[in-house]
């Protein structure tokens, strides 16, 4: 197997995990701050009609990645005033959200079903995108690889490395507390749900606009579902979530391969062989730190509501 083509395989499974990445490490901030959003998989889906449509009525890529951005923050504010403002059921909320979301996407998508579009312009660096082995890998991805990539490493500084990430997290694991402190527990948890909607229409985004860059009903198949997968059996960890994306990505392209090999298994089951992959993969990474104890916010979940 030669360099190149390790590199083609390299860049296929970073394109299928893109979207894990970005709609994961939304919720991995939403679920640090211990509000639980079960809503991924439609705001997800609704970033990608919407992206879709503002991008074929503008001609503008960044307009339409921006569009499903917005489409995802949309649906999260409704969300955080519900579960957040209102005290809300969050999973009740949450599901609710996802179908409204599917409604909204075929209501915004039906007029471009099946049309397709160019997608994201890759980078093109002379001398850097044509080098043996690592130049299309590092040096040709669109915008949307780079974002999730800075994505990861900002996401983690931010948790890690700043007061307002310490905030977060212990807002996560004790609001009661953190609130008799004077730290504003609604707002950092409105703000982090915001930002989980934004990046889950960014991935939505990614979708329609980039990996297969047309409209169709469903086309998140599932990922929504899959990155809050991700984000729990990672131990609300971003490096841990962009290693299951990539786990995820790698499933994928194996069962496309499959397919086109024609060895004889039914479709439907190389279709389902990266969420089996997925799921097994981190159900067994998370028995083995089983003993070393939960990383889960404790307040995961739960509904805060501030004494009077």
């Amino acid at each position: 197997m030669t360099l190149d083509i390790v590199q083609m395989v390299l860049v296929t499974v970073l394109a299928a995990a893109t979207p894990m990445i970005l709609a994961g490490l939304g919720e991995l901030v939403a679920e640090r701050s211990g509000v639980l959003n079960l809503g991924v998989e439609g705001m997800m889906i609704f970033g990608a009609a919407v992206s879709f449509a503002v991008a074929m009525q503008t001609g503008s890529t960044l307009l339409g990645a921006l569009g499903g951005a917005g489409a995802g923050l949309g649906l999260a504010a409704l969300f955080g005033l519900l579960t957040v403002g209102l005290a809300a059921n969050q999973v009740a909320s949450g599901l609710s959200l996802t179908i409204l979301g599917l409604g909204l996407s075929g209501l915004v998508g039906a007029n471009y079903v099946g049309i397709k579009r160019d997608p994201a312009p890759h980078l093109a660096i002379p001398g850097l995108t044509d080098l043996p082995g690592i130049g299309r890998l590092l040096f040709g991805q669109d915008a949307f690889v780079y974002t999730a990539v800075a994505l990861v490493a900002a996401v983690s500084w931010f948790l890690w490395r700043t007061r307002a990430g310490l905030t977060l997290r212990a807002i996560g694991d004790d609001p009661v507390a953190t609130h008799a402190l004077g730290l504003k527990v609604r707002r950092v948890r409105f703000l982090s749900v915001l930002f989980g909607g934004a990046c889950a229409g960014l991935g939505g985004a990614y979708l329609a606009l980039a990996y297969t860059p047309f409209w169709s009903p469903g086309m998140t198949a599932g990922r929504g579902w899959i990155a809050l997968a991700l984000v729990v059996f990672a131990s609300w960890r971003p490096l841990r979530v962009a290693a299951g994306a990539l786990l995820f990505g790698g499933a994928t392209v194996l069962q496309l391969h499959a397919q086109a090999a024609g060895l004889g298994l039914a479709g439907q089951l190389l279709s389902a062989l990266p969420y089996l992959a997925t799921i097994l993969a981190l159900v067994l990474l998370s028995l083995g730190r089983r003993q070393g104890g939960s990383l889960a916010p404790a307040a995961l979940g739960r509904v805060f509501t501030p004494s009077r």
